[in-house]
């Protein structure tokens, strides 16, 4: 069978089919194939960073509490559909997905509770959130602030990946210009007063879920990365005074061979990229760094616990494809959110493959297999093709809204959908090896009260704060985004006032619009 990428994959590969030149070269070198740090994970693994957060701020808090007791290294947040769309909790958009597919962040008062107990100078933190990233940001610096701990002491990542939401996922708000003017404000807010902070992870993983091939989904992510460069170089910025701070978000499916060949071309076409279009200097400039979550989308429902398998392989192909840190899936997750005990079983199982596997004894095993070195120049190949022909509509907005990159990852995944249906590619417990006998699971619900909760907490907020304030406050933010000011100040200005999530996006709302996709029949 052909890779996902689309190339054929040999039954025996020969050393003619490694060129001789083939850009290989050391860990921590250019082009990086093999890793952006020559030790990688001898020295210390991989960062542990389990994806979590659901219901309210206090009991996401509970469930982080749980994971940094088990060893967890990094927290990573998921956010309800209506913080992620910038809509308060009482809003008649939010009604019943409050606390649904994560914790509910409104206000100050929110973000305080979900970090009660945690010390910020002490964890790394990873957010995905995108239209509103920068809202969600100030408020965790605000909490930090609160803890005495300064903002250049916060280490984590904002995802703030805007561009693939209009391609594969949907959480957008405003139109694509001053969305870009909000991520380059970011990069620019970030650099004097949040500098380690990573400001943005430009996502292949949605894309990825929504139905793209390895080729397609670092193709389309590098693309988005480099119109994020321009935007920020339009902007005023130099290329090395932010590019150290970007970094990126891959999934690792099942196919072993395929995703660690897609890793290391992946760094390799970034290095390239970023020296020969850009002309950064900065190796940190050069060197795409990532994390990586295991694959959601290829979960099964059947059997889960068969799951436990496919996440313990997706893992071993992050690792050996470098990544900086990684979130394995729990087995549960294709039914409801994960338990406290698969949640922690997923963590394990990245525990064992650090402490047992002997995968960190040395760097890039796979280095100069003719099978990895041969399907990474193949990947590389088929998505520099791809990023050609994105360009070629002008600019990655231009074939956005020509509706290039949703029409091929949709044609991507009505191939594979095909494939299993057909049995060519097989599912273990979906499409081959099933059982008839269906067994019993009691999943985690989410409490319908949350979103009760949620409303009196925001109108006990409204009563208790300086509303002459923050209307003042939210009235300079909006004076700021009809110009060309940085909005972040003023955004985190009107937070501090407890404005709300869904205010400050509202106040934006008002002066950019809001985006609606052009239907294409």
């Amino acid at each position: 069978m052909d890779a996902e990428s689309g190339f054929e994959v040999k039954p025996v590969y020969r050393p003619e089919d490694v060129p001789p030149d083939a850009p290989i070269g050391e860990p921590g070198e250019y082009p990086y194939t093999r890793g952006v740090y020559p030790t990688m994970y001898t020295k210390r693994p991989w960062t542990m960073r389990q994806y979590a957060g659901f219901g309210t701020a206090a009991e996401s808090n509970a469930r982080y509490h749980q994971l940094l007791k088990a060893g967890t290294m990094g927290l990573s947040v998921a956010f309800d559909l209506p913080t992620q769309m910038g809509y308060d909790s009482d809003d008649a958009i939010a009604h019943g997905e409050v606390g649904k597919v994560g914790v509910a962040i409104d206000s100050l008062d929110d973000m305080r509770q979900l970090f009660a107990g945690i010390p910020l100078d002490q964890v790394s933190t990873s957010m995905t959130i995108n239209a509103p990233g920068s809202v969600l940001l100030l408020l965790y610096q605000l909490v930090a602030e609160e803890q005495g701990v300064p903002g250049a002491a916060l280490q984590g990542t904002i995802q703030n990946d805007i561009l693939k939401e209009y391609i594969a996922r949907g959480t957008y708000i405003f139109p694509p210009k001053p969305s870009l003017r909000l991520v380059a404000d970011t990069f620019a807010y970030c650099r004097t007063e949040i500098p380690k902070w990573n400001t943005i992870s430009i996502s292949g993983y949605h894309m990825a879920e929504a139905g793209a091939s390895p080729a397609q989904e670092i193709a389309f992510t590098l693309a988005d990365g480099i119109e994020y460069v321009r935007a920020a170089l339009a902007a005023g910025l130099a290329v090395d005074d932010f590019a150290p701070r970007l970094s990126f978000f891959f999934v690792a499916r099942t196919t072993l061979l395929e995703e660690i060949a897609k890793f290391r071309a992946a760094r390799r076409m970034w290095a390239r990229i970023m020296r020969d279009e850009f002309g950064a200097r900065d190796p940190k400039s050069l060197m795409l760094r990532f994390h990586t979550q295991t694959a959601g989308v290829q979960l099964t429902a059947q059997q889960p616990e068969v799951n436990l398998v496919r996440v313990a392989i997706q893992a071993l192909g992050a690792i050996a494809g470098g990544t900086q840190s990684l979130h394995t899936n729990a087995y549960d997750e294709a039914i409801a959110l994960p338990t406290e005990k698969s949640a922690r079983l997923a963590l394990r199982t990245q525990q064992v493959l650090a402490y047992e596997s002997g995968l960190t004894g040395t760097v890039d095993p796979f280095a100069g297999s003719y099978a990895i070195e041969a399907m990474t120049d193949e990947v590389e190949r088929e998505a520099t093709a791809l990023i050609e022909r994105v360009f070629s509509y002008g600019s990655v907005v231009d074939a956005i809204e020509q509706g290039f990159q949703k029409e091929e990852i949709e044609t991507s995944a009505y191939r594979i959908a095909n494939e299993i249906d057909a049995g060519e590619r097989v599912v273990v417990g979906v499409n081959r090896f099933t059982i008839d006998d269906s067994e019993r699971y009691e999943p985690l619900r989410v409490d319908p009260a949350i979103e009760a909760g949620q409303v009196a907490r925001l109108a006990k907020l409204r009563a208790d704060r300086d509303s002459v304030a923050v209307e003042a406050a939210l009235g300079d933010l909006a004076k700021a985004a009809q110009g060309t000011e940085n909005v972040l100040p003023l955004m985190k200005d009107a937070l501090r006032l407890r404005a709300t999530v869904g205010e400050v996006c509202h106040t934006l709302r008002g002066v950019w619009g809001v985006y609606h996709p052009v239907e294409r029949f």
